[in-house]
């Protein structure tokens, strides 16, 4: 994160701004919109800062910048045309640790003014940290047509109620609980369609309906995370990550999703490597359980889907067993992703009729699976937590009938900007699994719809083949 977002409070306070074109007067209007006294220094103005000027608006000083005038600001905005000015303002700024702001140069910036969607008291800023103001532009449009006006209504009337929420509830985790079912709730729906006596009554009722509730409900959340790609989470999913206040999550659960998550929810890492579970299962479902009976609402998060080799129906069990609210949501689960990233369709018509999940973390090497419908032919073969015990997975499919010459794949780190696909065959796939270079996660797929990827595939960007 390049710059730090805060929303500063200038309101009755003095910013100065250096230049009187255009851009400068585009810099004086948000700074007069969010109250403050501006200060102006330049031989000339614009039209349209001149007319501020005239009307008493601004405080305009008709001459060359001067280090004085920098005293007493909060904070200097400079847009002139000349650039040796420009510096020599972010340097002075700078050396008395005054916000500077120089239009269109972020390396003299100390601070640069996004672009700005504006709900009263409901504001939103977009920054590409100087990158591009355009895509900053672009964003804010798109986000314009989403954000209905009354939004700022909306925060403008829960305004009104804080302190009577306040006293109602002396529980802070009851008060957020109530706010974001509000929120969630018909009373935003009243507010955005104007019906405002309407959406009073109806937060007037919600408040009596609870009042007699002195602890906050705890809940279960159990999640699929998806593969890894955050884009593959759904509506659910992101919404009830941004109402957790604890979140216990696997290893699989990417770093971009995790950051999805409410900022201020506690963190706890449940996650199992081979050989090495940071906390044991049986742990982890009565963990759930009891931070749910002390009031939290618990996001337990999964990569892939709970229910696919994700343990999350032993963790229902006991949280069934000790009388625990819970709500599932499904994940797109690391076969269905994995596959097509890779271009792999799991089924094909002339290739495959059929597809199977099979765990591959064999337990010390054991070969307890069902191997003779495993090697059958004309059906996908999906092997989870595998890489480790692939050179068994492959001499046992051999064994068992498959033909030694049968297309498969490794799938390291599956639709992530790390995705990689290895492809090989039955007899060559343990060799590049040894060779060391191939880190888990890593899905092995199996059966001749692996001959498609070098066809179908559109999303990883380098493919190592043998």
């Amino acid at each position: 994160m390049e710059f730090f977002p805060v929303f500063l409070d200038i309101k009755s306070k003095s910013c100065l701004v250096v230049g009187g074109g255009s851009v400068a007067a585009r810099k004086v209007s948000l700074l007069r919109k969010a109250k403050g006294q501006v200060v102006v220094v330049s031989p000339q103005l614009c039209e349209e800062m001149q007319a501020w000027a005239d009307k008493g608006e601004i405080e305009y000083l008709a001459r060359e910048f001067e280090p004085a005038d920098l005293d007493a600001k909060v904070m200097v905005i400079a847009a002139t045309n000349v650039a040796a000015v420009n510096q020599q303002i972010s340097e002075l700024a700078t050396a008395r640790s005054l916000p500077v702001n120089v239009v269109d140069q972020p390396e003299l910036c100390s601070f640069i003014t996004p672009s700005m969607i504006d709900r009263e008291p409901v504001q939103i800023a977009i920054s590409t940290g100087g990158a591009s103001p355009v895509l900053a532009r672009q964003l804010r449009a798109k986000l314009e047509s989403s954000i209905p006006g009354n939004y700022g209504r909306l925060a403008a009337i829960v305004e009104e109620y804080r302190d009577v929420v306040k006293e109602r509830f002396a529980n802070v985790e009851l008060r957020r609980n109530f706010w974001e079912s509000l929120l969630e709730g018909r009373f935003s729906e009243l507010v955005l369609t104007g019906k405002e006596k309407a959406a009073h009554e109806e937060l007037a009722k919600q408040l009596d309906e609870v009042s007699h509730q002195t602890e906050p409900k705890g809940e279960v959340y159990l999640v699929g995370a998806g593969p890894g790609d955050p884009d593959l989470l759904t509506f659910r999913a992101l919404r009830l990550m941004q109402q957790a206040d604890v979140v216990v999550y696997d290893r699989l659960v990417s770093k971009p999703i995790l950051d999805m998550v409410r900022r201020d929810a506690e963190f706890i890492y449940a996650g199992k490597a081979r050989a090495d579970h940071a906390i044991p299962q049986e742990e982890i479902n009565m963990l759930l359980a009891r931070l749910a009976k002390q009031g939290k609402r618990v996001l337990r998060l999964k990569g892939g889907d709970p229910f696919i080799f994700g343990r999350g129906g032993e963790e229902i069990e006991t949280l069934m067993e000790e009388g625990v609210a819970f709500q599932v949501v499904p994940g797109i689960t690391a076969a269905a992703g994995c596959a097509s990233y890779s271009g792999i369709p799991l089924t094909h018509r002339n290739y495959a009729q059929s597809v199977s999940f099979v765990t591959g973390h064999l337990k010390d090497g054991s070969t307890d699976l069902n191997w003779d419908m495993l090697a059958q032919p004309k059906q996908t073969v999906v092997f989870y937590m595998g890489l480790n015990g692939v050179k068994t997975i492959c001499e046992q499919l051999i064994a068992h009938g498959r033909d030694a010459n049968t297309p498969a794949a490794l799938v390291e780190k599956g639709t992530t900007p790390e995705h990689k696909v290895h492809i090989g065959d039955l007899s060559t796939l343990p060799a590049m699994a040894e060779s060391g270079d191939i880190k888990p996660p890593t899905l092995i797929i199996v059966g001749e719809v692996v001959e498609l990827h070098e066809k179908l595939a559109w999303f990883e960007p380098s493919v190592s083949s043998n």
